[in-house]
């Protein structure tokens, strides 16, 4: 719509352009355009980048420890839900997301010690609960263990990770408050169940992993100055508690000095518990990867020493390691060295790369390889010196998770999935290679009624793109149906078919749901992550905005009544495509978004990022490449935007909040037209990780009650197996 439209010329050919069964009402549009948005300030900071001046009116909305940052927040919050609020049928989506939703979880069990454990939810528990019971009881007789739904009063504190001694004797949690990064780790006696006082607080992108009964190996960096959830963290360190002495005494035992400065460290002990391997990364792809003898004094022996390229230890036998790397193989293979000179001069071949994505797993003495088949998985199971054994035959075309178990199991369990089948669990034998289904949920659900299909499009310069689109059987291709497009695109991330009660109600109410497989995800290995990163990210773009045409040109839907979707990454391909092509969708979902591409390395972890973004700092080039698409620097006035609803957490400590409290401060200043430009923000809430069910409920009905009621329907659209 051009901007110098009257205002009653773009409302009736806002009107004309629906159809007539779907028309928005005259009433709907007076509500959008009479929204009166909180003021916000300007202010003049100025930037200077290479010469230029940008200027960022909306600077002090970066102060997430202000009281006027917290007086905008619980303003936005106000208005958005007073408009939700008008919407007649959304207490019947929240109903059916809950009735949805409330069925009985359980996860595959697993032996630790003298105890077999499992995680279980009734069904709307905030959080799942870990019972356990003797190896040699029924499941009948388990018992809870541990019960995170304790753990505060709005099942907002999270378990955040857990990890047992390889004698099952004792037990690390890590909890996470109001889904912040930040975690504290407690230990247990798994045998009294008893904490043993031994709490390490302040713990970031960390795993815990034991040494014996004597203590545990753990990473984090200096608690930062300023505000715990936006301030830069840089220089990431492993550390090593002892049990039973105060937190003050840990030892580092890599990182924190000038010449080792990294943002990502991993340890973790071997299975045999004999070495220590170390993974060091500056960004978030390529490590550095490191080996060193636990009873040894000496120094840590380098197994690879640049950042290049992937490379994680999969198994040992003493001296001998199997590697997996993407050094000179793209999609990954496996390789064998010895501890006496593991350098890449000295790998040999085990399993090679193939034209397909590797990612292996071991257990009961075996390596599986699944590897990614335009998204979908397949199985190969191979011995320790790579003969192939068999391909698994899995239950269906879909995606798989699980295949992994100890060295002297004889049995694993697997779970399988894809768009239209909820998760079930498979019991797998090792040695005779076959499958028997353990468990499957009870949901109310019938799957038979859905199908997905998956198909390739062409993008802006000729590459093929995969997308899989799900929807009910028998539906009419009138370009009508309400339709959500999702992607993501970046940090060599994969989007696999997996169920979701969320997505499950959104066919139900007669939608489509579209995931495409962009550049800068991990679908096809490291060229087409690479395809689409720095000064090839709008490659990602370009995708996204093909699969959108294709919807529309192959009748699925039209702009009307297309929404685009993603959330972090995510969320800065929604920003990008709905400020680039305006006109693509009639509604947009940024969701915790990257949104302001010459500032997200100055918080948090967020100069991690740069193998995927490259910096403002870094050259004129890549200064000019990323303030052409990011999202805040290229909202224009007087253009029609998609209506939109940006979606943020308060404890967002990976993305913070500022970008999206920015970005929508953009919009509500410059959208042209009765479309509504709000922002949603969750309190006590992350990036996304750990959000209590009520939560979720809450967050996914409002998604859903703003999509459709911005596509024109009153009502639930008339196919809708929802009724209000």
């Amino acid at each position: 719509m051009k901007k110098w439209i009257a205002p009653a010329l773009a409302i009736l050919a806002i009107v004309s352009c629906k159809d007539e069964d779907k028309e928005m009402s005259e009433n709907q549009i007076a509500e959008n355009k009479m929204i009166k948005y909180p003021e916000t300030k300007m202010v003049d900071t100025v930037d200077i980048y290479h010469g230029n001046e940008v200027a960022d009116p909306y600077r002090w909305l970066e102060d997430d420890m202000s009281e006027e940052t917290g007086a905008w927040v619980k303003s936005q919050n106000a208005v958005t839900q007073d408009y939700l609020s008008d919407i007649r049928f959304r207490e019947s989506i929240k109903n059916r997301l809950t009735e949805l939703w409330n069925y009985e979880k359980v996860s595959a069990p697993f032996v630790e010690g003298d105890y077999t454990y499992f995680y279980k939810n009734d069904g709307l528990q905030n959080q799942s609960v870990i019972y356990r019971h003797k190896n040699d009881e029924d499941v009948s007789k388990a018992e809870v263990f541990l019960d995170p739904n304790t753990f505060s009063e709005k099942g907002t504190t999270s378990l955040g990770g857990s990890s047992f001694s390889k004698d099952g004797s004792l037990f690390a949690y890590m909890i996470s408050e109001g889904g912040s990064d930040w975690r504290k780790i407690i230990t247990l006696d798994t045998k009294t169940m008893q904490k043993l006082g031994d709490t390490i607080m302040d713990v970031k992108f960390s795993g815990v992993s034991w040494k014996g009964t004597d203590g545990f190996y753990y990473s984090s960096y200096d608690k930062p100055d300023g505000s715990e959830l936006s301030a830069m963290t840089d220089q990431h360190k492993l550390y090593y508690h002892k049990l039973g002495t105060p937190q003050s005494e840990d030892k580092v035992v890599f990182g924190g000095t000038p010449d080792q400065k990294y943002r990502y460290i991993g340890g973790g002990v071997t299975d045999d518990q004999k070495y220590l391997v170390i993974s060091a990364s500056t960004s978030t792809n390529g490590n550095k990867m490191f080996i060193k003898k636990l009873d040894s004094k000496g120094d840590f022996i380098p197994v690879v020493d640049n950042f290049d390229t992937n490379t994680y230890l999969l198994h040992n036998e003493g001296d001998k390691l199997w590697l997996v790397t993407d050094y000179n193989a793209p999609n990954q293979r496996i390789v064998t060295t010895n501890l006496k000179d593991p350098s890449p001069a000295n790998w040999k071949d085990l399993i090679p790369e193939t034209d397909h994505v590797l990612s292996p797993s071991t257990g009961g003495g075996y390596i599986f390889a699944e590897y990614m088949v335009d998204a979908v998985s397949q199985v190969k199971q191979y011995d320790y010196e790579g003969n192939l054994v068999r391909e698994v035959e899995l239950p269906g075309i879909g995606n798989v998770g699980g295949f992994s178990a100890k060295e002297d199991d004889t049995s694993l369990y697997y779970s399988f999935t894809n768009y239209t089948t909820p998760s079930s669990i498979y019991k797998y034998s090792i040695e005779e290679g076959s499958s028997k289904l353990f468990r499957k949920p009870e949901i109310k659900f019938n799957s038979e009624n859905y199908e997905s299909k998956q198909v390739f499009y062409k993008s802006k310069d000729g590459t093929k793109i995969p997308m899989i689109i799900s929807h009910k059987k028998g539906l009419e291709l009138n370009g009508k149906n309400p339709t959500i497009l999702y992607g993501y695109g970046g940090f060599n991330i994969s989007l696999n078919p997996s169920f979701s009660i969320t997505r499950a109600a959104w066919m139900e109410m007669g939608g489509v749901y579209a995931v495409a497989n962009l550049r800068g995800g991990g679908e096809y290995g490291k060229k087409w992550h690479d395809a689409g990163t720095k000064m090839q990210k709008q490659n990602v773009f370009d995708d996204f905005i093909a699969a959108g045409e294709w919807l529309k040109e192959n009748n699925y839907t039209s702009t009307d009544y297309l929404a685009i979707q993603g959330g972090s990454n995510g969320g800065l391909l929604v920003g990008a495509t709905m400020t680039q092509r305006p006109d693509l969708a009639g509604v947009a979902f940024p969701a915790v978004g990257v949104l302001d591409m010459l500032r997200y390395n100055k918080f948090t972890a967020g100069a991690g990022w740069a193998y995927d973004y490259g910096t403002a700092e870094e050259s004129p080039e890549m200064f000019e490449y990323l303030k052409g698409y990011s999202p805040i620097h290229n909202v224009k006035d007087g253009v029609e935007y998609p209506a939109t609803m940006i979606t943020t957490g308060d404890h967002d400590d990976r993305v913070v909040p500022a970008h999206s409290f920015k970005f929508a401060a953009e919009l509500q200043s410059k959208q042209q037209g009765s479309n509504p430009t709000l922002i949603r923000i969750e309190t006590d809430a992350g990036h996304g990780a750990g959000k209590s069910t009520e939560q979720q409920i809450q967050e996914w009905t409002d998604i859903y009650g703003f999509a459709l009621y911005n596509m024109g329907f009153e009502e639930l659209p008339e196919n809708s197996d929802i009724k209000m």
